[in-house]
């Protein structure tokens, strides 16, 4: 194994000296980014004169604000300029390539006379790598929470508390380029505590470069905070009511103080009330079947806060200190009613569940960051060092009674409470360093993180009255894991129709697990390799194509791998499993542009060893057997148009239309069930209706027909959704008013899957149509936004199932 290992490494060493020296070519080059003192400007005007003022060369600052001009070595003076501004004049010498950095350009109102404009932003914009959804152009998402903007971002989808992109299946999140390191619940928890008023925009990355963790097979979102600036302060505080069946309170406050050398940023948020769950599960037993019906009544008590401290010590270095910490104590009631039918049809049993949910969930995230331009060429040096821990506590008392087809008590089937803990520590360090040459722009970097979690599970029988530990149905499990990464990454622009992009990510894994109750130990040791690779043409201003590659890895939760058995009732357990292997997928992408918003593209994703939970019924017990395992191989693939509409100034309109399928192929010593292949149709519509300056209109509309895929058979979902914003004292006071989901039809509905020969049918609503009604009031200099970093150990604490 070392030897093969061992001429892996060299075949990749001396692949990366024959690339990097063809993509290095004698050329010089001046680049920048334009701003305000809000946000980056596009289409500004970026002019090279040489002596006599005579124009040598120029450009236009794209949807980020940045340019490139490529000239002879020289003396120039270059000049920016864009309306509503004052003209921005520098003399340069250019002996190599240099980087401007960022120029800020500052306000001039008199420079529009008496003409009043006010730019636009488009709500989606399309790019080469990514698509980007513009949060702060929605007013329908004023006073919503994080996980609300990811619901109405076109090609997303969140159901079974997985965020993932339509097609491909779940996906990692990041927060200014941070892998959060939980997911399911958790993730979602997460999310809901993150304002969406503090979101300038979210990414969807489905093929993320090298410098990003390998980690999600679908690709990743990236969200992305509104920036502040300098010299100013300013408070937003957000009040808002959000009713469905039950009701419940959002607070946030945040404050944010940027004076010279000093940055400071403090976030708190919290919410208080109820929300409904539903669920409906059919199994088909041979002997009859199963209908169960379950309502949970979900206590919202959660809070959460953010501290950013960053200072700089010189011009051109910045050191800073972030914490975050999360806190949910919300419990569930929930009441589950299962009636069991004679193959006939006809009533025999009636089970009454009732239960209830206690978390008591606590994280912390310390972080430590240093970040250093080394030079005007754009060497930048970024370092962080993180510490995490997590406590959890979940308690869970349920009792389980018999009865009569006549609502007769028969007996007390069982009564029962158990206490799982979990812990976490994470420390991690991560460098990064970007460093352009002559005509390549390089970046490299490294992660080391060490991860140690303990959880157990305690179960006490209470059928006596009196808790009565059962050493059986208790367990301890202790895992340790260290990832060792680096990463280097090459872009290229051969000429102005051109460009190259080239990354290598590589990652040592060694991971133990360890049950103290089965004194069970399992070891893994892994080393991987994760190519990536961009190709672009730009044929003219009309048309582009793109085609990119990359291979990507997702891993097991940890308690996926915790093999104790959990039981949920006397008739439905769930365990994990100490042998899960993580999946690997080879993700490919073709996009073709046509005059900026018409866009077409086609996807194909390959999974290899995908592992998942098994729902498998057991006729002779009558019992759901709740597993994970490497089951399936499938491909998914897409043929996608989107386009936007630019013809009326108070209009946006974006459409997207995806028709998706997906063939898997199951591992025959592992599930016995027939695999589901199909295909889908998708389509969305995204409108936004200016009325003046003040007033905005919101309608969200999205379809996907019924389809098969993996184990399942999905049923047909749809939503349409209205939302206005009204603006006061200036922008300074918002009212926004949101109908989600109108007609209550983008909840998963008749999800069907067969193993063991015995059908399954599942429907849930998890409160999903709503109204809410929200007031937003800010202070302080208005220009001010939020400047947010991420943590260095995201990837860890998301799969450590962290709020």
């Amino acid at each position: 194994m070392k030897k093969s290992l061992s001429k892996i490494n060299k075949k990749m060493c001396i692949l990366a000296l024959l690339i990097v020296p063809c993509l290095v070519m004698a050329q010089v080059q001046i680049t920048g980014k334009v701003t305000s003192e809000k946000e980056s400007i596009s289409f500004a005007n970026v002019v090279l004169t040489g002596e006599n003022d005579k124009i040598i060369g120029g450009a236009i600052t794209d949807e980020n604000g940045a340019f490139v001009i490529k000239t002879n070595k020289g003396t120039y003076k270059i000049t920016v300029s864009f309306i509503g501004y004052t003209n921005w004049e520098k003399s340069i010498v250019v002996e190599a390539d240099l980087d401007l950095g960022t120029i800020v350009l500052t306000e001039n109102p008199e420079s529009l006379g008496q003409v009043f404009l006010e730019g636009r932003k488009n709500l989606i914009i399309q790019k080469t790598d990514r698509l980007v959804f513009n949060v702060e152009n929605n007013p329908g998402l004023v006073g919503a929470d994080a996980l609300d903007a990811l619901r109405v971002a076109p090609g997303l989808t969140i159901q079974n508390n997985s965020v993932g992109m339509i097609g491909k299946g779940a996906t990692g999140v990041m927060v200014d380029g941070r892998l959060l390191p939980i997911s399911g619940e958790d993730l979602v928890n997460f999310l809901s505590s993150i304002s969406a008023d503090d979101i300038k925009s979210i990414e969807i990355i489905t093929n993320p470069p090298a410098k990003y963790e390998a980690e999600g097979n679908s690709g990743l979102i990236n969200i992305i905070y509104k920036k502040g600036v300098r010299n100013s302060w300013k408070n937003t505080t957000t009040a808002a009511y959000n009713q469905n069946e039950f009701s419940y309170f959002t607070l946030r406050n945040n404050f944010s103080y940027n004076k010279n050398k000093f940055k400071l940023s403090v976030n708190l948020n919290g919410n208080t009330g109820f929300t409904r769950g539903i669920e409906q599960t059919d199994i088909f037993y041979p002997s009859g079947t199963w209908k169960t019906d379950l309502r949970g009544k979900s206590e919202r008590k959660d809070y959460s806060g953010r501290i950013l401290l960053d200072y700089d010590i010189t011009e051109n270095t910045t050191i800073g200190m972030q914490f975050l910490g999360n806190v949910d104590k919300g419990g569930t009631d929930d009441r589950a009613s299962t009636r069991i039918f004679d193959p006939s049809d006809e009533l025999q049993t009636l089970l009454l569940n009732t239960g209830r949910s206690q978390p008591d969930d606590n994280n912390n995230l310390y972080n430590v960051h240093l970040v250093s331009k080394l030079d005007t060429l754009g060497r930048e040096l970024s370092i962080d060092l993180d510490y995490f821990d997590l406590n959890s506590e979940f308690n869970r008392n349920f009792i389980t009674e018999t009865f009569s087809p006549s609502n007769q008590f028969i007996a007390l089937n069982q009564s029962a409470l158990n206490i799982s803990n979990q812990n976490v520590d994470n420390y991690s360090v991560k460098v990064d360093f970007e460093h352009p040459l002559k005509a390549v722009k390089l970046s490299y970097g490294t992660k080391f993180s060490f991860i140690r979690n303990s959880s157990d599970v305690q179960f006490f029988d209470t059928l006596s009255g009196d808790p009565v530990f059962d050493p059986a149905l208790s367990n301890e499990f202790e895992y340790e894991e260290n990832i060792q990464a680096a990463y280097i990454n090459a872009t290229k622009s051969f000429n102005d129709k051109w460009e190259a992009q080239v990354g290598l990510r590589v990652e040592n894994t060694n991971t133990e697990g360890f049950s103290r109750t089965l004194n069970q130990t399992t070891t893994n040791d892994y080393f991987k390799l994760f190519p990536t690779i961009y190709i672009s043409y730009r044929k003219n201003d009309n048309h582009q194509f793109v085609i990119n590659y990359g291979k990507r890895i997702s891993r097991p939760s940890f308690r996926d791998l915790n093999p104790f058995r959990f039981y949920v009732n006397s008739n439905n357990f769930s365990e994990g499993n100490p042998f899960l292997q993580p999946s690997f997928s080879d993700n490919y992408d073709f996009t073709y542009t046509y005059k900026s918003n018409l866009r077409t593209n086609f996807f194909l994703n390959r999974t290899t060893n995908g592992f998942g939970t098994i729902f498998t019924p057991i006729a002779d017990i009558t019992t759901q057997v709740v597993s994970r395992q490497n089951y399936f191989e499938d491909y998914n693939f897409g043929l996608g148009q989107s386009y936007g509409y630019k013809g009326l100034s108070w209009l946006q309109n974006n459409n997207l239309v995806y028709l998706l399928g997906s063939k898997t192929e199951f591992y025959d010593d592992i599930i016995t069930a027939k695999e589901m292949n199909g295909f889908r149709l998708y389509v969305s519509s995204y409108n936004t209706i200016s009325f003046g300056k003040s007033s905005k209109f919101q309608v969200n509309y999205w379809y996907s027909t019924s389809y098969k895929t993996n184990l399942f058979d999905f049923g047909e979902t749809y939503s349409l959704s209205f939302g206005y914003k009204q603006d006061f004292l200036e922008k300074a006071l918002q009212l926004s008013v949101l109908i989600n989901d109108v007609f209550d039809t983008a909840s998963q509905n008749n999800l069907v899957s067969k193993v063991n020969g015995i059908k399954q049918n599942y429907t849930q609503n998890y409160s999903n149509r709503y109204f809410r009604l929200s007031l937003t009031y800010s202070f302080g200099n208005k220009k001010i936004n939020v400047d947010q970093r991420g943590f260095g150990n995201d990837e860890e604490r998301r799969r450590a199932g962290a709020n």
